[in-house]
């Protein structure tokens, strides 16, 4: 196995996968929490962390990796880019995700004329820019969008800068292709046919993904529903972990007891 994932607890099989620029690690927090219920895969994606680059860094590159090294059945959380990749990968390989937790995430991250809730591309191409002159500096100026308006802002900011690189400093040519996915994704026709049971969780106040984008995904995918939390931006698992936990715990239940997760 080439990419570095760490195991924790035991139960139904979850796969946290991180957003860009980060590693599994910052889901640190949260991960006893959730190992008390369900057997927790960590992954950092390829070129992130612990886990050398592969292939070419695109979608389906990351895809195809994570199938060949997971096995399945598996229940996926993917955080911001990583809901992206839960997705791509959810119709990619079907028979391998039994269900989606996309958190703080969108099926098209850029604004475009019919697409209103996304960044503005010049944003976007401006991140491109700066990260060839100072990977470190743009990496923390992204995490500093991502808890912009959260409440405890200026506590989870020390904290995701203090995990920045904690599994070791990203590849750079994996930081750009992430970038490129950002920028040229857009999922919207593949909803219609990802049939796992999926849940949409959005930060009220998030700033990078708005919750419109939450609500588009859950209307639009056939099995969805969608929960906004209170008080929280681009990052609930580290400003309100206790209700992310009872969430996933009451949405991911073995198939024969599946229940709704209440909302907060």
């Amino acid at each position: 196995m080439s990419l570095h994932i760490e195991t924790h607890g035991k139960g139904e099989p979850l796969l946290l996968i991180h957003g860009w620029g980060m590693h599994g690690g910052v889901w640190g927090g949260i991960v006893p929490r959730l190992a008390e219920r369900f057997c927790v895969h960590v992954v950092d994606l390829p070129g992130h962390g612990r886990s050398p680059a592969r292939g070419d860094g695109g979608l389906d590159s990351i895809v195809d990796t994570l199938a060949a090294e997971l096995a399945g059945p598996l229940n996926v959380c993917g955080w911001s880019l990583g809901g992206q990749i839960a997705l791509h990968w959810a119709a990619r390989h079907p028979e391998q995700i039994r269900s989606l937790v996309l958190m703080c995430s969108t099926p098209c991250f850029v604004e475009q004329d019919d697409w209103l809730f996304g960044m503005a591309e010049k944003t976007l191409h401006q991140f491109a820019t700066e990260l060839e002159k100072n990977y470190a500096a743009t990496l923390r100026r992204f995490l500093a969008l991502q808890v912009r308006g959260s409440e405890h802002e200026r506590e989870l900011l020390a904290q995701l800068r203090a995990s920045l690189f904690a599994h070791g400093e990203p590849d750079l040519a994996a930081l750009r292709s992430g970038l490129e996915i950002l920028r040229c994704a857009d999922l919207r026709p593949q909803l219609p046919e990802i049939i796992q049971p999926t849940l949409a969780l959005a930060g009220e106040r998030d700033k990078l993904t708005p919750p419109e984008a939450s609500y588009y995904l859950a209307q639009s995918l056939p099995n969805a529903q969608v929960i906004e939390i209170d008080g929280a931006a681009h990052a609930p698992f580290l400003s309100h972990p206790e209700i992310v936990t009872e969430l996933l715990g009451y949405f991911i239940q073995p198939p024969s007891t599946q229940t709704e997760p209440v909302s907060c």
